[in-house]
């Protein structure tokens, strides 16, 4: 069975774009990123219910392995075909090696490391303005999704949109501008709930004073797994070193 009916059958799409729930113009960062957050829904060790999950994840393996090849991924736009005989669609590759040189795991020292260097730059910023149009002013879903963002981040981080706003390249949406009262109130007393559970947590652990973002970040995953999965997933589809695994060009082992 060829790829395109494989993911008919696994995924009920032929698009290889809908697989990974992307758009076709879609960037590398994004289809990247779209191959990681898919694959942890279906990878074996996550679905054990799931008994096409291991199916699903090496198909998933190959999808990426196309769209994230440019000559591949042009012949694939343009002719809506797939090279079956490629080495990267190999039947004897090992997508869990595969997957796994492409997102190698982020740890608690990471995330520490990468909010030294992140905050304040203008990668931040973009993404904060980002987040800013896809939320569409949401202030809520817009410090939920920032990357190491806290309740002390949100005044920083509104500047940053303000900015934008100021200078007209970001639309001045209403939730923003007009934000209620009540609604900050309200994720302030959420952020201070969060903020004093992690100081128990903190307590709890022995922890100092400059290890405050761990006890954050493990009271996040005590209380909002989902969330702070997605931020690793994010973090980890965005920032994994590159080069790693290669998509395996014909005639290349």
């Amino acid at each position: 069975m060829g790829l395109l009916e494989q993911c008919k059958e696994l995924f009920k799409t032929s698009s290889l774009y809908e697989v990974l729930g992307v758009v076709k113009g879609a960037s590398e960062a994004d289809v990247r990123r779209g191959y990681y957050k898919v694959s942890l829904l279906v990878h074996p060790d996550r679905a054990p219910d799931d008994q096409h999950a291991t199916e699903k994840f090496q198909a998933l393996g190959k999808v990426y392995a196309v769209l994230s090849d440019k000559e591949q991924r042009a012949v694939y736009d343009e002719q809506g075909t797939v090279d079956e005989e490629c080495d990267s669609l190999g039947q004897d590759r090992n997508w869990e090696e595969y997957w796994r040189l492409l997102f190698p795991k982020i740890t608690l020292e990471d995330i520490l490391q990468f909010e030294r260097k992140y905050k304040g730059t203008d990668e931040e910023s973009e993404d904060v303005r980002r987040l800013y149009v896809q939320f569409e002013g949401d202030m809520d879903l817009i410090l939920a999704s920032a990357l190491c963002c806290s309740q002390e981040d949100e005044p920083r981080i509104a500047s940053i949109i303000q900015d934008g706003i100021d200078s007209g390249e970001l639309t001045p949406y209403r939730a923003f501008t007009h934000e209620s009262k009540q609604k900050k109130s309200a994720r302030k007393r959420k952020a201070n709930k969060e903020q004093k559970e992690a100081e128990e947590m903190k307590k709890e652990m022995g922890l100092d004073a400059d290890d405050s973002l761990v006890a954050m970040l493990q009271q996040r995953q005590k209380s909002r797994e989902q969330g702070f999965n997605s931020f690793l997933s994010d973090l980890e589809a965005k920032y994994s070193k590159k080069g790693k695994a290669t998509s395996g060009k014909k005639g290349k082992k």
